[in-house]
This record gives structure tokens, C-alpha cells and sequence, in this order.
């Protein structure tokens, strides 16, 4: 069925899509009404079940969102931080509770204390602050939400370099097309980038599997739902090097044979798609897009997707069937989305950081950027540090680097005692600081000391933060995220979240050990994606290295 679904959604193209029509309808009241989802249905020629279960999916569009105003961000960083009840606080002095939701993350991790109002992300240490933002909105024009954080780099810069403009940059463009898609895919091979979203899988086998599927229609997909509580590196690079990524979305259709590409932001990351939205803009006004580029016989066109709050949305398959106006649930894999993904055309998905990358291999070959690194992992890793370091910021390092100078010497260390880094996200490892000295930047050095390096996001969980706490947290945030469609995440996560939070409240009940091994096995073997088989490993590893603070709530 849902391949049927792929096929009507793709009738009117990517331009004007299903999912897209069901955010604007959402836009009055936060929620589109049942009139509205069956005139969806009816133009889209899919089922009313169908419009209504995928509205009713998402956190910005299900019936719940209804008269919502203001959202207080709840996500691991905020919540480690101990900011997030003052903020909701101060808040309610200004709406009514019911008017206030939750958002799940804002990338405000440097600084806590985030908040959304007006369509808008703010962050504030003080009920003035708060107030005065309340109040005055986005009065005569005045935004008032930049946000300012600390960007360096340790070792080789490739994604943090100075832009030098958009002819200038994009003259790259024309050389590579001079030289054809074999010798860009060449370069892509010889460089060995991984993807840097999390499954560190080589970006050129992609592309030569989708290059080689014969077809009317292909698509390049750049995966922009950063939803990993802690991460900001991909809002670093859509909100400051947005032609980095809009570049390697174009030489990956070039290599693939695909004339458009699609952009899926976060609908946590407003302020990413207006930039991303008027980077595009200029370059057709520059007359780097769109039919027959610079007269090369190119073409490539873009769309914008705005996302409407579900992390699962992260997993490839399931940002397709989003895309398409589908509950976005997992698809079986194969076949995979470079045979038949996006309207069932071949499809390549790469996360914002790995795209944005291509520039800089193609600029100075794959053979160098192959040699930065360590071993397997090549070049340069993006690293997001949030507020409890002296320096939080934006790290750009060359794979290898001890995990240790980025804490201690680029950071500047801990403001406060800190227990463990989450990092990776909350699927990432969960690294007691004792550990810090044994790791290196780079894939292998994390899986070989039981850890995953993931998106690379470092969140702190401070001393006083009780560790049987941060663990139900990660079980809830999972099933809370969850698409629902395998039982070991949907039912798994839930019962994790349970067994921990009655531990807390039941003074009679103990965790028996067995018991949680085998759900948190069930969970990794069984699911369908990353993310109920992922979220077993910072538990395994909270349990591993935390045992003498959790001993009293197991048996």
C-alpha cells in the first residue's frame, strides 16, 4: 500500500507535495481541521486515514498543538542544565499553561535556557529577559534572537572556512562538470568520507549505486532534521556555510544523474530555513540554478521542506515517506532509497555535514583529504559543546584528534563536575569522564572502547544530575519519538521508561537486572532502525559505568 502512496503523492512532483500542504493547513490554529484533511485526501487522491494519521503524527500538527503559542525546549542539553522549569515559569506569566508546549531541540545547547515564540527561537537567563521577549514578540521588525557561540578550528579547515562568495565559489562547479561525473566520483572514492550523520557509511557507494539505476526522475535529498538534543552542528552550517551544503547537493546530482534537490529542515530550526531559503534564492538570481546552468546543459532546481516535529524523521527512509505525505514509519530495507526511494525514483540522502564537505575534496582532491585523519576515518569532524564546558561552542577537528584536547584544551574544561559525556546524541555513547584520555575523534576509537562517536554532539551530565534519571529520560525521549511501526521500539522503549521512572517513586521496587538485559537485546536486535536498536547502548553503558550510583535501584 504504501508503495501505491508513493506513487499518487509523487503525481504533482516535489514542488507541490502532500506534506507541505498539510503544514501550511496546520499554520491558523497549529493543527488542520478534519474538513480541511479530507479536501488533502481528495486532491491527492489517498485515503482520509491517510492525511489524518499522518497529521496526527507530528508534534506541530496533531490535534494536541491546538492553540499553542509559546514552547519551552525539553531536550537532554536544556534539561541537564536546570533551566528549563524557570523558563516555563516565567512563561506562564504570560499565556495560559495549555498555550505553551514542548520542542525537542532547539540548538540552543551553548546556552540553555531556549524557548520558542512567534515562530521564532530565543534564549534567556532572566524573567526580564523573558518578558521583555513575551511582550514586545518581534515588534517593528526587530528579531532580537541571535544567538552568538564560540566557531574554531583545531587542525584542517574544511568546513568552517571564510566564504569568498558565491561566483567565486560556485566557478568550482563548472570545472568539475568540464571534467565529468566520473572524475568527481573518482575524487569522492579517493577522499573515503563517511557519512557524518551517525552511520559513518562511505558517501561515493551511494552515489554510484544510484547513478547507476536507470530512471526517469532521481533526487538528491539532503537530511537537515538534526533532532539529536545536543547537536547545532548542522544549524552551524545552514545558518553560516549554507552554500557548503546547497553545492554538494548539486555535484551529487551532477555525479547521479538527478535534477533536483530537496532540502528537509527541522521546523525546530526556523531561522535555518530562512537562511537556506534566501541562499537558494540568490543563486537563481545569480543564475547558478535552475535550466541548462551557465549554459553547461545542467540543470538543477531546489526545494525547501520544512519538517513538523518528529526525530524519526532523522532515518532516511522514514524523511522519505515523510516528504511524501506518509506517516513517516521505517521502511523495510532492501530495497534501498538509491533503487527506489523518494516516489519510489532513486534517491541519495546525505546528511548536511558530509555534503558540505564536497567542496572542499573537489577543490583540492580526494587523495588530500584522504590524508587528513586517522586510519578509516578521513578528514575533518564538526563537534557541538554545550553549556556546561568554559568554551562551548562549534569544533572543527581533523579525525584522530585526542578526545582530551578538545575537553580540556580547546574547551577549557568543565565549568562545573561533570559525571559522563552523552556523545552522539541519545542514541551515542554515554562516556564517564575517566574515559576521556582513551578516545580519540574517529568511528574505530569509539566502537572499540564500546562507545559510538554518532553526530558527535558532546552533552554533559553533571554530578548532582542522577544518572537513573538521565536513563528514564533517554527511554521516554525514545518512545515519545518513536514511529511506532516495530514492536521492540514502540512497546520496549515504554516499558524502559516505566521500569526506571517506578524505581524512582515505588520505594518496594527494584529493576530486576535480567529483566532490563533482555529488553534492552530485544530492543537492539529487533527494531527496525537506529533508534530502539540504538538507545540500548548509553543504558548498557550507564549500567556498565554507573553501577555504584544505580546498584540501590537494581536487583
Amino acid at each position: 500500500m504504501s508503495k501505491n502512496l508513493s506513487e499518487l503523492s509523487g503525481r504533482k512532483g516535489l514542488k507541490y507535495n502532500l506534506f507541505d500542504e498539510l503544514g501550511k493547513l496546520a499554520l491558523e490554529d497549529g493543527t488542520p481541521s478534519k474538513d480541511a484533511l479530507s479536501k488533502a485526501a481528495d486532491e491527492f487522491l489517498v485515503g482520509k486515514a491517510n492525511t489524518y494519521g499522518t497529521a496526527t503524527f507530528y508534534d506541530f500538527m496533531r490535534p494536541e498543538n491546538k492553540g499553542k503559542k509559546a514552547y519551552v525546549c525539553n531536550g537532554s542539553a536544556c534539561l541537564c542544565a536546570g533551566t528549563q522549569d524557570g523558563v516555563r515559569e516565567q512563561l506562564e506569566k504570560h499565556y495560559k499553561p495549555e498555550e505553551i508546549g514542548d520542542m525537542c531541540c532547539l540548538g540552543r545547547c551553548h546556552e540553555n535556557g531556549a524557548f520558542h515564540i512567534d515562530g521564532k527561537n530565543y534564549s534567556a537567563k532572566t524573567a526580564k529577559e523573558i518578558a521583555q521577549i513575551a511582550s514586545a514578540g518581534r515588534q517593528n521588525g526587530q528579531q532580537g534572537n541571535q544567538d552568538n557561540y564560540h566557531v574554531e578550528c583545531h587542525g584542517t579547515k574544511v568546513l568552517t572556512a571564510d566564504f569568498p562568495g558565491v561566483d567565486a565559489y560556485y566557478e568550482l562547479l563548472l570545472s568539475m562538470i568540464e571534467r565529468g561525473a566520473d572524475a568527481c566520483l573518482e575524487d569522492l572514492k579517493k577522499s573515503n568520507i563517511r557519512g557524518r550523520g551517525g552511520a559513518g557509511f562511505p558517501m561515493w557507494i551511494k552515489l554510484d549505486g544510484c547513478r547507476k539505476e536507470e530512471a526517469d526522475q532521481k533526487f538528491i535529498v539532503c537530511n537537515a532534521d538534526e533532532g539529536d538534543p545536543g547537536a547545532y552542528t548542522d544549524r552551524y552550517l545552514m545558518e553560516v556555510q549554507p552554500h557548503s551544503v546547497l553545492f554538494g547537493m548539486m555535484v551529487a546530482g551532477f555525479i547521479t544523474g538527478a535534477d533536483y534537490g530537496a532540502v528537509y529542515i527541522r521546523a525546530e530550526y526556523p531561522e535555518s530555513i530562512e537562511i537556506v531559503e534566501a541562499a537558494i534564492k540568490d543563486l537563481y538570481e545569480k543564475g547558478w540554478l535552475g535550466e541548462n546552468i551557465k549554459g553547461t546543459g545542467f540543470t538543477y532546481n531546489f526545494k525547501v521542506i520544512k519538517a513538523q516535529g518528529a526525530y524519526i524523521c532523522g532515518e532516511e527512509t522514514a524523511l522519505l515517506s515523510s516528504i511524501e505525505g506518509q506517516r513517516p514509519e521505517v521502511r523495510v530495507r532492501p530495497p534501498y532509497p538509491v533503487v527506489q526511494g523518494l516516489f519510489n525514483k532513486p534517491t541519495i540522502v546525505n546528511n548536511v555535514e558530509t555534503l558540505a564537505a564536497v567542496h572542499y575534496i573537489l577543490e583540492k582532491g580526494g587523495e588530500h583529504y584522504g590524508s587528513i585523519g586517522r586510519g578509516k576515518s578521513t578528514g575533518t569532524k564538526l563537534l557541538s559543546l554545550d553549556s556546561h564546558f568554559n568554551r562551548p561552542g562549534i569544533y572543527e577537528v581533523d579525525m584522530g584528534t585526542p578526545l582530551g584536547v578538545v575537553v580540556n584544551d580547546l574547551a577549557g574544561g568543565f565549568r562545573k563536575p561533570v559525571k559522563a559525556l552523552h556523545i552522539g546524541g541519545p542514541l551515542g555513547g554515554l562516556v564517564p569522564v575517566h574515559k576521556i584520555d582513551a578516545l580519540t575523534v574517529d568511528f574505530e576509537s569509539f566502537a572499540t572502547e564500546g562507545f559510538l562517536l554518532g553526530h558527535a554532539s558532546i552533552l554533559c551530565v553533571p554530578n548532582e544530575y542522577p544518572m537513573v534519571k538521565y536513563l528514564e529520560h533517554l527511554f521516554e525521549f525514545t518512545s515519545h519519538e518513536s514511529c511506532g511501526k516495530c514492536f521492540p521500539c514502540r512497546l520496549g522503549a515504554k516499558r524502559g521508561s516505566e521500569m526506571f521512572h517506578k524505581a524512582q517513586t515505588d520505594a518496594d521496587y527494584k529493576i530486576d537486572r535480567e529483566l532490563l538485559n533482555d529488553l534492552i537485546h530485544t530492543m537492539e536486535v529487533g527494531s527496525l532502525c537506529a533508534l530502539g536498536g540504538g538507545v540500548p547502548l548509553p543504558i548498557r553503558n550507564g549500567i556498565m559505568y554507573f553501577d555504584d550510583e544505580l546498584r540501590q535501584f537494581l536487583v
